[in-house]
This record gives C-alpha cells, structure tokens and sequence, in this order.
C-alpha cells in the first residue's frame, strides 16, 4: 500500500495541524508523562529520610550504612551512587538518575537515591 495516491488530497492546511498536533505532542511527553522536572533527590538509609538534596547544586556525600560508606554524587539536574561497598555493585551501575521516579537502591548496605519532581510519579504497582 503506497501513499502516493493520496498526496494530492492533502491540502496545506492538513500539513499544518499534522505538524501542530505533532509539536503538541512532542512538547507534552516529557512534561506530563515523565513527571516534570527533576528538581530534588532524597537519600535514604535503613528506610528513612537521611537527606534531601537540591539538584541545581554539585555536590558528594558519604552515607553510612551496615557495610561500610556509599559516595553519592550530585550534579546540576542529575545524581548518582559513586561507590558502594556491596558485593554486586547494582546501584553503582545504575548509572545517573534524572528523571523523576527513577531509583538506584543499594540494598546490602540499607541506601537508596531516588530523584523527585515537582509532581508524584506513578507506576503500575502503586496504580
């Protein structure tokens, strides 16, 4: 099935909303359906609250756990698990964290770096 035939049906004005409803799109998606912006990350230890840190900011912080200290890292508009002293290094390979929602838990020693917007994100589990 080719579209050749039709081209000729397709006036001006159809170009026009198709590129409207297309820029529409384009600028809705990453606002509505990622959550926002990224503009905090909270760090937990054993389950609570052990910081809450600005994103437009650099800096590291050392979090103690069971094991030994997780480095955190944190960039303007991005965060990350530097080193961990786990065996499998999971956190450490999420890599950097920007978009609300997203989570590097580092589970032998009880950390978790989570970024947050301005908004709650949803998932299916907690739908």
């Amino acid at each position: 099935m080719s579209i050749a035939p039709w081209l000729p049906l397709v006036r001006p004005g159809d170009w026009l909303v198709f590129l409207a409803g297309t820029a529409v799109v384009a600028v809705s998606v990453p606002l509505f359906w990622q959550g926002g912006i990224a503009d905090k990350a909270i760090v937990r230890q054993d389950g609570q609250v052990y910081a809450e840190i600005d994103l437009r900011t650099r800096r590291e912080l050392q979090v103690p756990g069971p094991l030994g200290s997780t480095l955190i890292t944190v960039e303007p508009g991005r965060v990350r698990v530097v080193s961990d002293p786990g065996p499998k290094q999971y956190c450490v390979r999420q890599g950097w964290l920007m978009r609300p929602g997203e989570i590097a838990i580092c589970a032998p020693n009880r950390v978790s770096v989570q970024v947050a917007g301005r908004t709650k994100v949803y998932d299916s589990i907690s739908y």
